[in-house]
């Protein structure tokens, strides 16, 4: 008899977790398809990882709207922004490779620099540099589909009016990186697609993560839509060389999972550096603002986040990563007319709830 309640007792144990779970992933069905319900146009794809392995891996809607094939979790989207977490790492490898400070200036490493000697690398990371950010200037249709080399992207904007002094505020700035981008090349010798290459996605074992190309042959690709008043159109064309280090990066859900894992294991970055990456800084008034380098750092319901989206013709991208819990959400989309960004914090949040010791 008492082995009869045992077993019974464990069934009841073994649904329960079932069902929970069953609840659990339905309530994220339910909420990525708020946003993401568009069967036959373009969609999403969620990443839910808990102690540094998933627990949640779904694709909404279609990768090619026009040969009519799915999203899958292996399909490799432009991630846009979220490419700033990579540069900032790159920086924070070099600097511990004795080959940079973030506490230089840039007149160090590009000469000429309009007050260069005021402006640190710290100031570009951060956001505070006060140098034009080239996606507000009018002048960029004139570029936006040629081949640009880094030292003619900073050309472009580096003789415009600054908008503050540097550490006056913060203000989200691609013009920054993408300085960063040059003075990687510059001092390591190596392209900036080649240093993110070997150094880190090699590194890393992303496999499905690259320098963004149209042309390029590449497995699993998600392409980007926008969508108008009578329908879904193929992306804007723009030239990867504009965005650069700043926004040019492409991979998948499972590869950025990887990079947080290899963060994580300090893989990449001694615990010094890493902390550098993810602490907060003041302005020159002594007001802290809430963003590290390469990522905003920021609270869920009171409890510390990491942070970044990106947005870029044609797709849009959102990671939320709670160190205390070890939870990292990641969610792509290949239409900039939806965003995972609402999304994929409402996850963490429903995944805190569910995890939280």
């Amino acid at each position: 008899m008492k082995s009869y309640f045992k077993i019974t007792f464990l069934l009841i144990v073994i649904l329960s977790t079932k069902t929970f779970a069953q609840t659990f992933e339905a309530k994220i069905d339910s909420l990525i398809q708020t946003e993401f319900n568009e069967k036959h146009g373009p969609g999403g794809v969620f990443l839910i990882a808990k102690d540094g392995k998933p627990i949640y891996q779904k694709a909404f809607g279609k990768a090619n709207v026009e040969l009519d094939v799915d999203l899958t979790s292996e399909s490799v989207f432009q991630i846009g922004s979220m490419t700033k977490q990579f540069t900032a790492v790159a920086v924070l490898m070099l600097e511990e490779q004795g080959k940079l400070n973030v506490n230089d200036s840039i007149a160090k490493y590009i000469a000429d620099y309009p007050a260069g000697d005021k402006i640190t690398i710290h100031h570009l990371l951060t956001h505070t540099s006060g140098i034009k950010d080239f996606t507000k200037m009018k002048t960029l249709r004139d570029i936006a589909q040629k081949e640009m080399t880094p030292k003619m992207m900073v050309d472009f904007f580096k003789n415009e009016p600054v908008d503050f002094s540097p550490g006056e505020k913060f203000d989200y700035n691609n013009s920054g990186y993408v300085v960063l981008g040059y003075i990687i090349e510059l001092v390591s010798g190596e392209t900036y697609e080649d240093f993110i290459k070997k150094h880190i996605f090699e590194k890393a074992g992303m496999s499905q993560s690259y320098y963004a190309t149209d042309r390029q042959v590449i497995s699993k690709r998600a392409y980007g839509y926008h969508k108008k008043e009578h329908g879904f159109v193929n992306k804007t064309v723009i030239s990867f060389s504009v965005p650069f280090s700043s926004g040019s990066l492409m991979s998948s859900v499972g590869d950025m999972l990887k990079w947080q894992n290899a963060l994580n294991k300090n893989l990449l970055l001694n615990a010094e550096s890493t902390k550098k990456a993810f602490s907060k800084y003041k302005l020159n008034n002594g007001e802290e603002f809430t963003y590290g380098y390469g990522w905003h750092i920021k609270e869920l319901n009171g409890t510390p986040s990491r942070e970044h989206g990106g947005s870029v013709f044609g797709f849009k991208s959102m990671g939320v990563y709670i160190p205390s819990e070890d939870i990292y959400v990641v969610g792509f989309s290949n239409c900039d007319c939806h965003s995972p960004t609402q999304i994929t914090r409402d996850i963490a949040d429903l995944a805190l709830k569910k995890y939280k010791k």
